[in-house]
């Protein structure tokens, strides 16, 4: 083993290998983790518009049947009831 002039090791060229392969790695796996954070951003982002745009929608129908069942009433009247 080679040593320098404080006395300390010197890593041999594989373990300088091991650790570059190694913070190749880190990085990779970093960067994997932006971009899937930003993949899931992006679908839980779409899903909540999605939940949003069908809570107003089922409210304007339901509103719209609502409105429809008063105007029968009150074209019908509750004066006669009707036998089915």
């Amino acid at each position: 083993m080679d040593s320098d002039r404080a006395g300390m090791s010197v890593p041999s060229q594989r373990q300088g290998v091991a650790v570059g392969k190694t913070l190749v790695l880190v990085a990779l796996g970093v960067i994997a983790l932006i971009v899937v954070g930003m993949v899931v951003v992006s679908v839980v982002g779409a899903l909540v518009k999605f939940a949003f745009y069908l809570l107003i929608g089922a409210a304007v129908v339901g509103g719209g049947l609502y409105l429809v069942a008063r105007a029968r009433r009150a074209v019908r009247g509750n004066r006669f009831r009707q036998i089915r």
